[in-house]
């Protein structure tokens, strides 16, 4: 059973969830943000959800303690039972069972007058009844409302509640891949837990599962991207400890192929250029007034997006566009070579100059970011050229290195 205390804030577990589970589980003493009970309560309510996930070692400087998840056996996942254990107090059970057995019928529209009639009726039928006073009833219909449960309808002076019609919950299938591939897949997943039991289809064989825990933050860049409106950001950087605040328009979110991590694309009238920012160090966000550079600014991204190979807008060597080339010869017993070059080559360009050899071509803003992808084919690359002078005299360098390191010397 979850841990039973109340959660006031969900940024909080947000951050103890990645301090124990994503940059590593740091023990009593290391952990100095909060107090000593704070993180044994904590450390219990992570563990009441994830017990079934972790693994302990131990070494000579301890216990270790991490999550194990295998994907062959674990389908979905299991980070969304952070947003799934909530606690209510007494008031909010009875008052939400209340207000839904009033709203059953969706065609009934009812004013706060009525609603409070029929409370008084049906809470008069037990030994020690609850009393709700209009201000509070008023309030969790506005929250309910705001949630999309409940419809309002103003007649003259009056607010008419009803209950929205029930939808479809998606075929069982979609809302598998939805969950678990998607940004906010915790919706998937809630919209699961209301079918009943079946067999998965899908296995993940690159699961990233740590965006669930930026699920209220896509929703808030959602929503603020489909209204054009502008946000104000906080952002957190662990290195220094600091907090910065930015007003931006967001645009776009993207997410790494390689890594999963999510990122919003803005324009940042701090930076006077369009950049990203990583979701997981965001930490909240807030929609501001519609943006009259929404538009202008979309375009201006469509326009820079073929040059753009990861998330970065700027250049290492302060270019405003970067070039990279480099050629690579396989054996006659390795197409997918080419074939993977084909698939992965992005904003880039394949040419084929024979039966083994292809030379790969970009212009991208941050030649640097390629620097990962293009490691992947050392012992095949011929040849490779940088517009950035340092980068490429680095890149060799780095080969040289690693020469030196398996004693095998040669040139890069």
């Amino acid at each position: 059973m979850a841990y039973s205390e109340l959660i006031k804030n969900f940024n909080r577990i947000r951050d103890y969830m990645r301090e124990f589970y994503v940059y590593g589980f740091k023990s009593r003493e290391e952990y100095t943000g909060k107090s000593a009970r704070s993180y044994d309560d904590e450390r219990r309510r992570l563990e009441s959800w994830l017990g079934d996930y972790m693994r302990f070692r131990k070494t000579a400087e301890g216990k270790n303690v991490f999550l194990s998840i295998d994907s062959r056996i674990s389908y979905h996942n299991p980070l969304y039972k952070a947003w799934k254990a909530k606690s209510f107090t007494d008031g909010d059970i009875t008052l939400h069972f209340v207000l839904f057995d009033i709203l059953y019928d969706s065609s009934v529209s009812l004013t706060i007058e009525q609603i409070m009639e029929e409370i008084d009726e049906r809470i008069a039928q037990f030994s020690s009844p609850r009393l709700f006073d209009e201000s509070t009833v008023r309030k969790k219909l506005k929250e309910y409302a705001a949630e999309g449960l409940l419809e309002t309808e103003k007649k003259g002076r009056k607010i008419f509640y009803r209950r929205v019609e029930d939808t479809k919950i998606p075929d069982t299938d979609v809302l598998d891949y939805f969950s678990e591939v998607l940004p906010c897949g915790v919706i998937g997943s809630f919209l699961l837990d209301k079918t009943e039991s079946h067999e998965d289809h899908f296995a993940f064989k690159h699961h990233y599962i740590t965006g669930a825990m930026d699920s209220e933050i896509l929703s808030i860049l959602f929503s603020a991207i489909r209204e054009k409106r502008s946000i104000t950001l906080e952002t957190i950087n662990r290195k220094k400890d600091r907090i910065t605040e930015n007003h931006v328009i967001p645009i776009k979110l993207m997410i790494s192929a390689q890594s999963g991590r999510q990122y919003l694309m803005a324009y940042a009238p701090r930076f006077r250029r369009i950049t990203s920012f990583r979701t997981d160090k965001i930490i909240s966000a807030k929609i501001n007034e519609v943006s009259e550079q929404f538009d202008e600014m979309q375009k201006v991204f469509e326009g820079i997006r073929p040059h753009i190979w990861g998330v970065s807008t700027t250049s290492w060597s302060g270019e405003r566009m970067g070039h990279v080339d480099f050629t690579v010869r396989y054996g006659e017993d390795e197409q997918y070579i080419p074939r993977r070059l084909e698939r992965e080559k992005q904003c880039g360009m394949v040419e084929h100059l024979g039966s083994n050899t292809c030379r790969f071509t970009a212009d991208v803003f941050d030649t640097s970011e390629l620097i990962p992808w293009i490691r992947t084919f050392i012992c095949r690359i011929t040849e490779i050229h940088f517009s950035d002078q340092a980068l490429e005299e680095q890149f060799k360098n780095d080969i040289k290195a690693m020469y030196e390191l398996y004693g095998l010397g040669g040139e890069a």
